[in-house]
């Protein structure tokens, strides 16, 4: 889970915002006439420009908590716009990525093999920023700030649960080599190994399969095991509990980690990068 969320292949094809977005900037918009304040007027006093306030209004955009507060200010709502920041606060994730994340919480166990990009719980604040700041479309400053907040939030997971979750971490080569991965970036994936609860593999170029280059995937375990695969590719994404799906995710994650150097071997790995970036 990278960071390069696409939508479900089902439930979210057709990716409509989510529905708190769209009432909240129903309710500003309902506000800000009854008021008779203009949309130039809200965009003025929260510091967006007026194509902004309208986006946020058609819900196309999150309402942010900085214009919701001006709009309860501006149009006398009286805490009632304020209020929605709590239930928006939750769409820090892109909506096609939050039912994956709510199943991350509940894992006891949790698999994946990563083919382009350092994984999520693994990313420093650097890096992470670094793809999201490169979005296309771009995304506005807020929400940058909110989706590098709350991907360093989730990697609590790594540490702070109890009983500890298990984590196995398979990576391509691929991603080390990339020009966003700096020696921070090495230091903390070597920090991660360290963890008891963690294993990290490197899966060198010269040891690749093709199952290696069908893109990254993930398995999660839930504590009344019940057990989802998620799978990317550059358009779609899809969060299964389909045991057939979930075999065959599975099956494509032993061998790849079979392929992949051991945890020790791939400490040495990687610290040899470390002393030949510094």
């Amino acid at each position: 889970m990278s960071g390069q969320y696409n939508s479900h292949s089902h439930s979210h094809s057709n990716s409509q915002p989510p529905v708190a977005w769209r009432y909240g900037g129903n309710q500003m918009k309902r506000w800000r006439t009854k008021a008779n304040v203009s949309r130039e007027e809200l965009a003025v006093a929260s510091n967006y420009s007026p194509d902004t306030i309208k986006s946020m209004e058609q819900g196309v955009r999150m309402p942010t908590p900085r214009a919701l507060d001006v709009a309860d200010q501006l149009c006398g709502a009286e805490g009632l716009l304020s209020s929605a920041k709590e239930y928006l606060q939750r769409e820090k994730f892109p909506a096609r990525a939050q039912d994956f994340m709510l199943r991350e919480r509940e894992a006891i166990s949790r698999w994946s093999y990563e083919v382009a990009l350092v994984p999520g719980l693994l990313q420093t604040e650097e890096y992470a920023r670094a793809l999201i700041e490169n979005r296309l479309p771009p995304l506005d400053e807020d929400t940058v700030e909110e989706r590098i907040a709350a991907r360093m939030e989730r990697q609590a997971i790594l540490t702070e649960r109890k009983p500890p979750v298990a984590f196995s971490f398979v990576i391509y080569e691929a991603v080390l080599r990339a020009p966003q991965v700096d020696t921070e970036q090495l230091h903390r994936l070597l920090e991660a190994l360290r963890l008891r609860n963690v294993v990290l593999q490197v899966l060198p170029f010269e040891r690749v399969i093709s199952d290696a280059l069908m893109g990254p995937m993930v398995l999660l375990e839930t504590g009344d095991h019940e057990r989802f695969a998620f799978t990317e590719g550059p358009f779609v994404s899809e969060l299964s509990a389909d045991p057939s799906v979930v075999s065959r995710v599975s099956e494509r994650l032993n061998m790849i980690r079979a392929q992949a150097l051991s945890p020790a071997e791939s400490a040495r790995f990687i610290e040899r990068m470390v002393d030949r970036d510094e």
